[in-house]
């Protein structure tokens, strides 16, 4: 059993995005609808993701692009405004992801009380945002120094629009990444938001480190579902529960139940098995 069951509440769990619009300080922040805005839209998605059976949600400054990878003091500040005005309304255990910044993510988690994050953890990249540069050590003893040592670490091993700069195969990451680490949990993720997550891949990061949780982390949807889960220990889904499955668009309870019974059914067949 992985802590998926005692966090979350069931293996092979279902993660949603709770994606925020651009906050204060983003280029696309609409200054006239304000952030009492952004608040309500999460609301209303936070809404859709419940009504519709998710396992848990997370939270993420999805919009606020371009992403920067030292995060300013607004960003954080304005998601848990956000997040603290929806905390009694939120009934699933809940993560946070303050884009492409883990430290701030951890601070936001310290404030919120958010049981998980996810984010770029290790290695130097070639990236659309310039080259990224990560220091774990540092950033875990910062999760230490604030009191979020009980936070789940979701460390994403195929950031999205990034390459590691040193010719390295999936394998060797992913069991450096766990001897080095430790981390609760390996997010293995196609090219940007929404692309499919290869199949491949996943099989390759599981075999060579079986005793940790794997995440298919994007592009995960009802035709793919069961090849990716038979692998996976869960996914994280956020452009596949949108209105016609594209990213920019709001949640769509119907997507988002018509997805969770395939996959609660598909759990249920496993459990049988």
């Amino acid at each position: 059993m992985t802590w998926l069951k005692e966090i979350i509440g069931t293996e092979k769990a279902i993660i949603a995005m709770c994606h925020l619009l651009p906050l204060p300080g983003d280029p696309h922040f609409d200054k006239d609808k304000g952030l009492e805005y952004v608040v309500e839209m999460a609301r209303k998605d936070l809404h859709a993701l419940q009504d519709g059976g998710v396992d848990a949600v997370m939270f993420s400054n999805e919009f606020s692009l371009p992403y920067l990878t030292n995060v300013k003091t607004e960003t954080v500040a304005a998601m848990a405004r956000i997040i603290g005005e929806l905390l009694k309304e939120i009934k699933v255990p809940f993560g946070v992801n303050v884009l492409w910044d883990a430290k701030k993510s951890l601070d936001l988690a310290a404030a919120t009380g958010a049981k998980f994050v996810r984010e770029i953890f290790t290695g130097v990249y070639a990236s659309d945002f310039g080259t990224w540069d990560t220091n774990v050590g540092e950033t875990i003893r910062h999760q230490y120094r604030i009191g979020a040592e009980n936070v789940k670490l979701l460390f994403n091993i195929v950031p999205e629009a990034a390459k590691y700069l040193a010719e390295r195969d999936i394998e060797s990451i992913a069991r450096s990444t766990v001897f080095n680490n430790k981390p609760d949990a390996l997010c293995v993720s196609g090219l940007t938001a929404g692309a499919q997550t290869d199949v491949d891949l996943l099989k390759r990061v599981k075999s060579v480190v079986p005793e940790t949780v794997v995440f298919a982390n994007t592009g995960v949807r009802l035709h793919n579902l069961e090849e990716q889960l038979t692998i996976a220990d869960g996914a994280v889904i956020g452009t596949t529960f949108k209105y016609d499955g594209k990213f920019e668009n709001h949640v769509d309870v119907k997507r988002v139940k018509e997805f969770m019974d395939k996959a609660k059914d598909f759990r249920a067949h496993l459990l049988v098995r």
